[in-house]
């Protein structure tokens, strides 16, 4: 009997009988892979400095308790930029294919990352990282490729393997941030004598991952596959758009996005904004939206907690040990998720692993305040690194989620020619929280820093996010969706 698709089916299929495990397209899957490594090492690079660039600039005129505020608006200006284009990214990439659309992003983040080490301004700053957000729409699209190489019995394998790269994203990012900033000062032997270096200190942290991904946008023009089976060329996409709006279309009666939906039954044809709003997709979209809050303003404000002074509710460190404990960090997380994320996932279940991982955050939030006592009682010693690195291993939990929240998207999706615009409109939500995140998580520290009496208040707040996510995350089903 032939299946009907319409907007309630569901990407991820049921199996009527028993199927051998599909095995992964590794020649293929493992360039995705590499792919993968351009966001973590271009984002986390800038994590180890950014608040003392920020000093370095004077924008604070010496008041250290406005630092983590201008950082939280670095921050947040880039998924501003990514908030009002990365739908479109995302859907331009099931028209005109995804690999199109990767290679622009990936220019924009090179040239981007080059113009931040160069500028000399807190307005160059944000015009660079506005830059790159705009640019890249790489995050759902790269997510919409994985899907597409994989199939319902191998795509929680290949999800496994995704911290990979992360973990080696963030291993290498903070270490380069940390490592070649103020290279005049750090290496003077090999950069004593550049005026250029000692102009631009920053320079050399940013044109490592820049270069870095210039190379990626090379190694995939050349050997990335296109996944899409359907393209058009971007030139008869705008003639056609042209002509619609040229010639007027009387209506016609008795059409409904239900039907449009009947019309794409065989998975061929991208749908409507409108058809992918099912039931299953905003509930997916609203747990992907919760934990990249939770998740952006926890990464926000690990390092500048770790740079802010003692007496001030921080750990007082510098940059390069920063970029030392964020790389040690992502080497761990990613090694934990790859042997172990696929077994916990075989043996609990998507939506167990998901909430476990979420409600993990509660306890590294009150680690904040625990770690601040301890460095004012003991000082920088064994306690306070033992609660550092208690507080980074339970944030690995949190961090198998993304893989969970991913394949629910993926089953939400209600066909697999809308792959594209299912993640864009997710990373799209994501990117508008990511806009909140980062500025209300920064704005309530340096309230918390400037006012002892309100110490607390920024890890209140940072509970409420992580309360909020657990909450939503009951909205999913026990059991991935499947067609009744």
């Amino acid at each position: 009997m032939s299946h009907q698709v319409d907007e309630e089916t569901p990407l991820l299929r049921p199996e009527e009988q028993h199927k051998v495990k599909t095995p992964l397209p590794w020649r293929q899957f493992s360039i995705i892979l590499f792919l993968q490594l351009v966001e973590p090492v271009t984002s986390q690079a800038i994590a180890p400095f950014a608040p003392q660039l920020i000093r370095d600039l004077g924008v604070t005129h010496g008041d250290e308790s406005r630092v983590a505020y201008f950082v939280g608006i670095m921050y947040s200006v880039f998924y501003v930029a990514q908030a009002l284009t990365t739908l479109q990214w995302n859907r331009l990439s099931d028209h005109v294919g995804r690999k199109p659309v990767i290679l622009t992003g990936l220019f924009g983040i090179s040239v981007s990352m080059f113009s931040f080490g160069l500028s000399k301004t807190f307005g160059g700053l944000i015009l660079s990282r506005v830059l790159c957000g705009a640019l890249n729409g790489n995050g759902g699209v790269i997510r919409s490729m994985m899907i597409d190489v994989t199939d319902s019995s191998n795509m929680a394998q290949a999800f496994g393997f995704l911290p990979l790269p992360w973990m080696t994203g963030n291993t290498l990012g903070p270490l380069i941030g940390g490592s070649l900033s103020h290279p005049a000062d750090r290496f003077p032997r090999l950069f004593g004598q550049s005026t250029f270096l000692k102009t631009y200190p920053y320079f050399l942290a940013c044109a490592g991952p820049a270069l870095f991904t210039a190379f990626m946008w090379l190694v995939m023009y050349m050997l990335l596959q296109e996944t899409v089976p359907t393209t058009t060329s971007l030139w008869s996409l705008i003639r056609n758009k042209c002509r619609t709006l040229v010639h007027t279309k009387p209506p016609q009666p008795d059409t409904s996005n239900s039907d449009i939906v009947q019309d794409s039954s065989d998975d061929s044809k991208p749908l409507p904004l409108s058809a992918l709003m099912t039931p299953r997709v905003l509930i997916a979209i609203s747990n992907h939206a919760t934990l990249a809050l939770l998740d952006i303003a926890l990464r926000s404000l690990i390092p500048v907690f770790y740079a802010t002074p003692v007496n001030m509710g921080g750990l007082g460190l510098d940059p390069p040990r920063i970029g030392n404990i964020l790389a040690v960090f992502g080497f761990a997380n990613g090694l934990f998720q790859v042997f172990f994320f696929a077994r916990l996932h075989d043996r609990f279940g998507t939506k167990v692993v998901y909430t476990c991982g979420v409600a993990s955050s509660i306890p590294t939030i009150i680690a904040f305040p625990t770690i601040n006592m301890l460095s004012r009682t003991y000082g920088i010693g064994a306690a306070v690194w033992f609660a550092v690195g208690l507080q980074l291993t339970m944030t690995i939990a949190l961090n198998m989620c993304y893989s969970c929240g991913s394949m629910y998207i993926a089953a939400a999706s209600p066909n697999r020619a809308s792959l594209g615009a299912t993640n864009g409109v997710a990373h799209t939500i994501a990117a508008c929280v990511r806009i909140i995140g980062p500025a209300s998580a920064m704005s309530m520290f340096s309230f918390s820093v400037r006012d002892p009496y309100h110490a607390w208040a920024v890890y209140y707040f940072m509970m409420m996010l992580g309360l909020l996510a657990i909450g939503v995350s009951f909205l999913l089903p026990r059991r991935m969706w499947t067609r009744n």
